[in-house]
């Protein structure tokens, strides 16, 4: 393809697309929608792993060692503590520095200053490897000897809670990006259908006097190809808005600060190419099946 062929080709499909254009403005709006669904559950789907990696980082469970041991024998249990699956680091905790730990913490309440430290008893701060086993890991440490059931503390719940939003989010996403594609896709080739039906005569003498189907096809691709990028620039705006928004939203509300929200703009060029390589994928896609099935080139 030479340089006048492109710039011949870049007029056909602009001129294309404005011939019709509340189909145009139809395919254009679907196909945006489509983005700012798939993005959106997508970007859901990678705060949820955010909040998860930030919660491993920072979460630990506490194994406190059953009172009858000494600080000695504490101690002696850490390899049996890391031989359990799923455990990645042990630090042991002993009473004395446990307690200065919690009245440190509550230094200004005199209620609190004058507990013994008998009163704390030795434990492990461990980290996990993997959030998602932290039931079964839990369970393995309450049966080593020294700790017992019911001695370890765990944010179970949290941990699970965010494990369901990132593994529905994740499949919710695969499984609009699959049906929103296709829909795009659908608009896009039903909007070329009318060019290419308005144009049936012009193609026909286009072939009659040697035309390439290449010649005749690229056209309309380019038109596909505007479409779909004109649709990308448009969603991924109207998404980077969305998400700032809700971003703020849940910056400013004190009930749900255990949700941190990962910055637009540490990720805004990975959305920026997912958005323009789904639109043209999907424009081109749309302009393809429909010169295919219906002129038959």
């Amino acid at each position: 393809m030479n340089k006048h062929n492109f710039f011949y080709f870049i007029k056909e499909g602009a001129v294309n697309m404005f011939s019709h254009g509340f189909m145009s403005f139809a395919a254009v709006g679907i196909t945006v929608a489509c983005l700012l669904i798939m993005g959106t559950f997508t970007l859901v789907a990678v705060n949820a792993n955010a909040m998860l990696e930030d919660l491993e980082s920072q979460n630990q469970m506490l194994a406190f060692v059953d009172k009858s041991l000494s600080e000695d024998e504490a101690r002696a249990m850490e390899q049996t503590i890391l031989a359990v699956d799923n455990v990645a680091k042990a630090t042991f905790i002993s009473n004395e520095e446990a307690a200065a730990a919690f009245r440190g913490r509550y230094e200004d309440d005199e209620l609190f200053q004058g507990l013994p430290d008998d009163n704390f008893r030795h434990r492990y701060a461990i980290d996990l490897k993997d959030i998602g086993y932290m039931r079964q890991t839990k369970e393995a440490l309450e049966a080593v000897p020294g700790i017992g059931k019911g001695n370890v503390s765990a944010y179970e719940d949290e941990a699970a809670g965010f494990i369901t939003i990132r593994n529905v989010a994740g499949v919710v996403c695969v499984v609009l990006i699959a049906v929103l594609f296709l829909v795009s896709v659908f608009i896009i080739a039903n909007t070329i259908k009318l060019t290419t039906f308005d144009r049936r005569d012009e193609i026909a003498i286009m072939k009659m006097v040697g035309a390439t189907n290449g010649f005749i096809r690229w056209p309309f691709v380019y038109e596909g190809f505007l479409l779909g990028l004109f649709s990308a620039v448009i969603g991924f705006f109207l998404q980077w808005g969305l998400y700032e928004a809700v971003a703020r939203s849940v910056a400013s509300n004190d009930t749900i600060n255990l949700i941190t929200v990962v910055p637009f703009e540490d990720m805004w060029t990975y959305v920026a190419v997912i958005f323009a390589g789904a639109g043209m994928l999907i424009g081109v896609g749309g302009s393809l099946s429909a010169i295919r099935k219906f002129l038959q080139v």
